[in-house]
């Protein structure tokens, strides 16, 4: 294409200004040059992957975006070694690849490990970056590295599981994107923030071949119908998986896949079943109502609280051990809800409003700007500390807004 997108058309918020100069490389070394002329030049970088957890200012971003247009994966090995009496099978994946895809490729192959995480939007990049979680499992445990282009360095290097140093939502990539680790490099280095100083070339995971995973997650065993500890099918874990995050809204609109910026980014069989299954939804009329899914998904993280801090809350209030004795992890759904924000709320006059769906989520009702959304978020943060003196820390990654 000659044209460029604007932000709105590559997020699945879909709200952002239009973009300066956008490139899509199609190889290694066009991903590392594309970054090297941005920060040989001193412009502004951001490095975008599915556009699932970003939002994006209503003004022109001056600057070159770059969306990895690679999308290979591979099973690089010849044979599968034996570790702890099972089988592990690598897979590689090229950063720009869908990470559903990676999904179900793991699942065809017999292999388990990130089988939870089946539905979550974007690339393989970036669930590194944001050590993407859910219903028992994190992608970080299964790295076994990442491969990335250090912009100080100007090298390739390769970081192992260790050195990613994940975490609950985070990564070593997504601490190099704050402004707190800029001030610590050399003043002739590149700019890093909002995008890290390492930018992902490639992810290899290590998987386990065994199509039947055990169940680590109550919320899933219960959906299941099985004790915790049930060994279930890799298929059916998937497919229960997929009906939970579409009763919450929590899939991304497939239909913006019918956009020739978003077409090519994602496999096209996958895609028509994406489509499908959103097509035969059931349930109520919110299920089926678009406006409901765009949205970054959770906007906010759980809040990882102290011991005192999580005694004060209300005896109701949700607990959660996090596998630090000191800390207890809390629900910001229900912190939001509790708070006086239910499912569906809205600020007057404005087309910004909580999910009919779940109270994590704001969402684009249709012709919504980041400013407005950027003003419900800050409305709910206020209020939430407001009720139980809590600051919510939100997900997504921010470029040129801030709460307001």
């Amino acid at each position: 294409m000659t044209q460029t997108p604007t932000f709105a058309d590559i997020t699945t918020m879909a709200v952002g200004g239009s973009i300066e100069r956008f490139l899509e490389p199609d190889s290694r070394v066009g991903v590392i040059e594309a970054v090297e002329d941005a920060d040989s030049k001193g412009l502004n970088l951001l490095v975008i992957g599915g556009g699932s957890n970003t939002v994006v200012s209503d003004d022109k971003f001056h600057g070159i975006v770059v969306r990895d247009a690679r999308n290979v994966i591979t099973v690089p090995d010849e044979v599968a070694p034996v570790e702890h009496g099972e089988r592990v099978v690598h897979i590689n994946a090229e950063a720009g690849a869908n990470w559903d895809d990676v999904v179900q490729f793991a699942i065809k192959l017999g292999l388990v490990g990130i089988e939870a995480l089946s539905g979550i939007p974007g690339t393989v990049g970036a669930s590194v970056v944001q050590n993407i979680g859910a219903y028992g499992q994190e992608v970080g445990t299964s790295v076994d590295n990442v491969e990335v282009w250090d912009r100080v360095e100007k090298r390739v290097t390769e970081l192992t599981a260790h050195d990613m140093q994940f975490g609950y939502r985070t990564s070593l990539l997504k601490q190099t994107a704050q402004p707190q680790y800029q001030a610590t490099l050399p003043n002739d280095a590149p700019q890093c923030g909002p995008t890290p100083r390492y930018v992902v070339l490639s992810v290899t995971l290590k998987l386990t071949h065994n199509p039947d995973p055990t169940i680590t997650s109550s919320q899933l065993a219960r959906a299941l119908g099985v004790e915790v500890g049930t060994v279930v099918p890799a298929t059916v874990v998937r497919e229960q998986i997929l009906a939970i995050r579409a009763a919450k809204g929590m899939l991304e609109d497939p239909m913006r896949y019918a956009s020739p910026w978003m077409s090519t980014t994602k496999q096209e069989a996958h895609i028509i079943e994406d489509i499908e299954r959103f097509q035969a939804l059931g349930g109520n009329a919110e299920q089926k109502n678009p406006a409901n899914r765009h949205s970054s998904g959770s906007f906010f993280t759980n809040p990882i609280l102290t011991a005192e801090q999580a005694a004060a809350l209300p005896e109701d209030a949700p607990r959660y051990p996090t596998g630090n004795a000191h800390e207890i992890k809390t629900s910001a759904a229900w912190l939001i809800e509790h708070a006086g924000f239910a499912k569906g709320f809205a600020l007057p006059h404005s087309h910004a409003g909580l999910s009919q769906l779940h109270t994590l989520a704001l969402t684009n009702r249709g012709g919504a700007s980041a400013h407005e959304l950027m003003q419900l978020a800050g409305r709910i943060v206020r209020g939430v500390h407001e009720a139980y003196g809590i600051t919510l820390v939100p997900e997504p990654v921010f470029v040129g807004v801030s709460l307001e």
